[in-house]
């Protein structure tokens, strides 16, 4: 292997021959030092919408990042045009380094895992309380990701004016989770974004629901057309200015600081690409009783020592009910 440095001569320089004026190439990339910092607002079939200081910048990714590819909430490092005027293109130079990841896979058996948001510091899981039914093994898998991830979960239930949300609360009392209930009035009187705007101040919330739960609409709420033109959001409204999202799009937040990140409504949230052994991460009351399970323990088998654990009072029975629950939905369907 060739190294380059100080003693670099011609001998060390790669070029393709037979072809003229082809410049040398070698390993050195730019360090591209007065690059730009911005922040992914959107893709769209290798065009990535990013926020520069106040400017909207269209740009793509350079050759030189190989197939790593920048998702929505990316910090990025820009060079070229960023005037942000029309045909104008700039070039994502460097991916910096995530805080947290929103990921998921198309079911359980797809080993291809995708990333969906990049730095998103809290994960809003949508579910109506009826019309659709609420889908509690959906959910779970949400809060897997989530834990996963390195974000901390919301739960935002809508159409309490249609059923209550004792029984959802309660299957969830045990993790702590912040949950806000809504109605469909308050969506409507603008009630419900107020409320939710308390848990959203100064951080960057991604948005996860199926379709039907009011997602969209609540986001809507939250971020008036005046503000989402403002980010030159373009592809993501019909013909006749109704809302549909086809990919996640970063929009900042009216009222308060922070963004939302409102993403495609989901079918099934496959989990392939989760290690189990991060989950636990998430339960700290819980982690320190592992010390004690076999190798490899999947913390639901009679081994484990997390039943003496909870046995000898350092945690709640339903603390470990709550993370058996979570881990075993990598291998139940969502409908189950």
């Amino acid at each position: 292997m060739r190294r380059y440095g100080k003693h670099t001569d011609e001998d060390d320089i790669r070029t393709r021959p037979g072809r003229r004026n082809t410049r040398p190439r070698t390993n050195i990339r730019p360090k591209h030092e007065d690059a730009a910092e911005g922040m992914v607002l959107t893709v769209d079939r290798g065009r990535l919408t990013c926020l520069v200081d106040d400017r909207v910048v269209l740009a793509m990714k350079a050759r030189e990042l190989g197939r790593k590819a920048a998702v929505v909430g990316d910090r990025v490092a820009l060079v070229g045009d960023l005037s942000g005027k029309k045909d104008t293109l700039a070039r994502i130079v460097r991916i910096e380094e995530r805080t947290s990841l929103l990921r998921r896979t198309a079911d359980d058996d797809d080993p291809f895992e995708r990333v969906v948001v990049a730095n998103a510091d809290q994960l809003a899981i949508v579910t109506a309380l009826a019309d659709p039914e609420p889908r509690p093994r959906l959910i779970d898998r949400c809060l897997v990701a989530a834990y996963d991830g390195g974000l901390e979960p919301l739960l935002v239930m809508t159409k309490s004016d249609l059923a209550p949300p004792d029984e959802l609360l309660e299957l969830y009392g045990s993790l702590d989770i912040p949950h806000v209930v809504t109605s469909r009035e308050e969506l409507q009187d603008g009630g419900a974004a107020d409320r939710v705007r308390e848990y959203l101040d100064g951080r960057v919330t991604a948005f996860v629901g199926h379709s039907g739960v009011g997602k969209t609409t609540l986001v809507n709420a939250l971020v008036p057309e005046e503000r989402r033109r403002s980010t030159g959001h373009v592809n993501a409204v019909t013909g006749r200015g109704r809302h549909t999202t086809t990919s996640a799009l970063a929009l900042p937040l009216t009222y308060v600081d922070g963004w939302v990140i409102d993403t495609p409504g989901v079918r099934s949230f496959g989990l392939a690409h989760i290690d189990p052994s991060r989950v636990i991460h998430a339960f700290p009351d819980l982690e320190p009783g592992t010390e004690g399970c076999p190798r490899a323990c999947s913390h639901d088998e009679p081994d484990c020592a997390l039943d003496q654990w909870v046995e000898e009072g350092h945690a709640d029975p339903a603390r470990l009910y709550s993370l058996r629950r979570l881990l075993a939905t990598r291998e139940r369907t969502e409908g189950d």
